[in-house]
């Protein structure tokens, strides 16, 4: 059994502070998690922004899709005090910015980059986060994701070997295949992993990245289970147990 999992901060340490924000990746990595998992989408002017949702509405004081503004004025709008309102400081970051805080913390933590374009078509997204993390020679420290299939290809197509993983929702019969075919894991849930089709991935040797465990108990599960990273809101809960770091 593989008592050592990689622990990732699911959107920051976002249990404890808001979402997608500096001060959430900020906390994550003072827990010494293995990695962060963040969310990338476009502005009206092409800047690469880390938030979850198309719109903006839920996390910030401002209403719209993030793609109907420029960045200078989606920084302009309060992306904290959603949580509370010690926050109100917090702006949407741009991802050049989370980059630039990883060499100044000389952060060694991977760093789980989900493509946010399956509800929305983001031209050149791709191309545009591959330029960016080479101009950052961050190639060794990111995975790209997204429940994109057609996006992950577009990204194996542009950059062969970097490493990607295949978002997907419960239990699916194809999602081995349709990841082996572009060299990519598997982002899953906790039914695939627990399900035969999990054990059948990692006999072929694909990594099992799960999302969202905030349980001890769904932990634990996938600790026998032998999966490679459990993401998780709240990364304190499980930073007294055995992980890589």
């Amino acid at each position: 059994m593989n008592t050592s999992i990689n622990l990732y901060a699911h959107r920051g340490f976002s249990g404890r502070y808001p979402e997608n924000t500096m001060i959430a990746f900020e906390e994550a990595r003072k827990m010494r998690v293995a990695g962060i998992e963040l969310d990338v989408q476009l502005t009206k002017d092409g800047e690469i922004v880390v938030i979850h949702d198309e719109r903006i509405d839920r996390t910030t004081n401002g209403m719209g899709y993030v793609q109907e503004f420029s960045y200078k004025q989606l920084r302009l709008f309060d992306a904290g005090s959603w949580y509370d309102s010690r926050f109100s400081n917090q702006s949407i970051p741009a991802l050049i910015e989370v980059f630039e805080w990883m060499m100044d913390k000389k952060a060694k933590l991977t760093l789980n980059i989900e493509l946010k374009n399956d509800q929305i078509y983001y031209p050149k997204l791709e191309e545009k986060v591959l330029r960016l993390i080479d101009e950052f020679n961050l190639e060794d420290q990111v995975i790209l994701s997204s429940f994109n299939y057609d996006s992950l290809a577009k990204v194996r197509s542009l950059h062969s070997y970097i490493p990607t993983g295949f978002l997907f929702e419960g239990v699916s019969e194809d999602a081995i295949g349709k990841a082996k075919s572009i060299r990519a894991h598997l982002h899953c849930d906790m039914s695939f992993a627990l399900s035969s089709y999990g054990k059948k991935a990692k006999q072929e040797g694909l990594d099992l990245r799960v999302y969202t465990i905030n349980e001890m108990n769904d932990f634990l599960k996938l600790q026998q289970a032998s999966v490679k990273v459990v993401m998780t809101d709240y990364p304190n809960r499980f930073s007294s147990t055995m992980f890589k770091g």
